[in-house]
């Protein structure tokens, strides 16, 4: 998908900000809520959020850009089909890539920067690997909510896909792929599809994989952790989430990759699903999909970047061969 192909909404357009206010005011009024200030924007390429103050606490509106518009409809069925896990929406406009949701309260990152407590991780990812383990029968569904499609058998075939996109992957750049590392990017599509095929083999079936799960889009309420920002996700083998989880908490907390605290993250994520296959298997499973999810990672900023704005793109565009070139790296042992 490309900026071109697709309808761009320009959110400074004062038509669109007033019926984008006039929406949200009246979701909360269906609520007995009141907007009492203005919003509070803050404007990314694949989203535009306000803060909304209302009479009961903030509020959130959400606007996506069209890469990313399948979120709105993401956060109703996953409220649905996995409550508790996720913030329960407002008010979503799927069609439009609009969501309203409750304030969260403190973020993962927020409580982690005041108590440096690594074990809270190895309580959050069984609370995530449930909700993947609740949608890996609604499979189809999400794909009909437009969610993304990363299954293993898929992703050779999205890989050649986005090596023909020499735009987005800004070959002989500066913040793209060298010419030597396209073509050897392109000789490594044999292998990337054993790997997906392997990992398919494992028998592992897919779910929602979120793309992006790290201490900052996680919410630490009282009564659990939820989890937020789904724009990033696709239907994928699930195990591809610690991709980012285990580079983020490993960067956060200074930990070198294959450090026995990150193994031991890993291993309490796993554990959901040591009822049916053996540890062997589910260690084999996550290393072949934290390699194979590196170019899950560059399609979902493609997708992120979808944005008629030149130099809003530019800012970011650097991800996308930035996650492809990973694929050239060794995994952690």
């Amino acid at each position: 998908m490309t900026a071109a192909s697709t309808p761009y909404t320009d959110w400074a357009d004062p038509h669109w900000r007033a019926t984008a206010l006039d929406w949200v005011t009246d979701q909360l009024g269906r609520h007995g809520r009141r907007v009492t200030g203005p919003v509070e924007p803050r404007i990314r390429p694949w989203s535009l959020v306000w803060r909304v103050p209302t009479d009961a606490g903030d509020a959130w509106f959400k606007a996506n850009n069209p890469g990313t518009r399948h979120e709105a409809g993401l956060l109703a069925l996953l409220a649905r089909r996995t409550p508790g896990r996720v913030l329960d929406p407002i008010a979503v406009d799927p069609a439009r890539g609009w969501s309203l949701l409750p304030d969260g309260g403190e973020s993962l990152r927020d409580v982690l920067g005041r108590d440096r407590d690594l074990s809270r991780w190895e309580r959050v990812l069984p609370g995530y690997a449930a909700l993947q383990l609740a949608l890996a029968s609604r499979v189809d569904e999400l794909l009909t909510a437009g969610v993304p499609d990363h299954r293993p058998e898929v992703l050779p075939r999205l890989l050649a896909e986005l090596l023909d996109d020499r735009a987005a992957l800004l070959i002989g750049t500066a913040d793209g792929l060298t010419p030597q590392t396209y073509d050897r990017l392109r000789g490594l599509l044999p292998d990337y599809a054993d790997r997906c095929r392997r990992l398919a083999e494992l028998g592992i079936g897919p779910s929602i994989q979120h793309d992006d799960l790290h201490d900052g889009n996680v919410f630490a309420a009282g009564d659990g952790y939820r989890f937020f920002d789904w724009g990033d996700a696709s239907v994928a083998h699930p195990f591809g989430t610690l991709l980012v989880t285990l580079n983020s908490v490993g960067h956060a907390f200074e930990l070198a990759p294959g450090d026995p605290a990150l193994v031991r993250l890993q291993d309490a994520y796993l554990e959901a699903w040591t009822d049916r296959y053996d540890r062997a298997t589910l260690r084999e499973a996550a290393g072949l999909a934290i390699g194979v999810t590196k170019v899950s990672r560059a399609l979902s900023w493609r997708r992120a970047l979808d944005t008629a704005d030149p130099a809003t793109r530019a800012r970011y565009a650097a991800a996308v061969p930035g996650w492809l070139g990973e694929l050239l790296e060794p995994d952690p042992a």
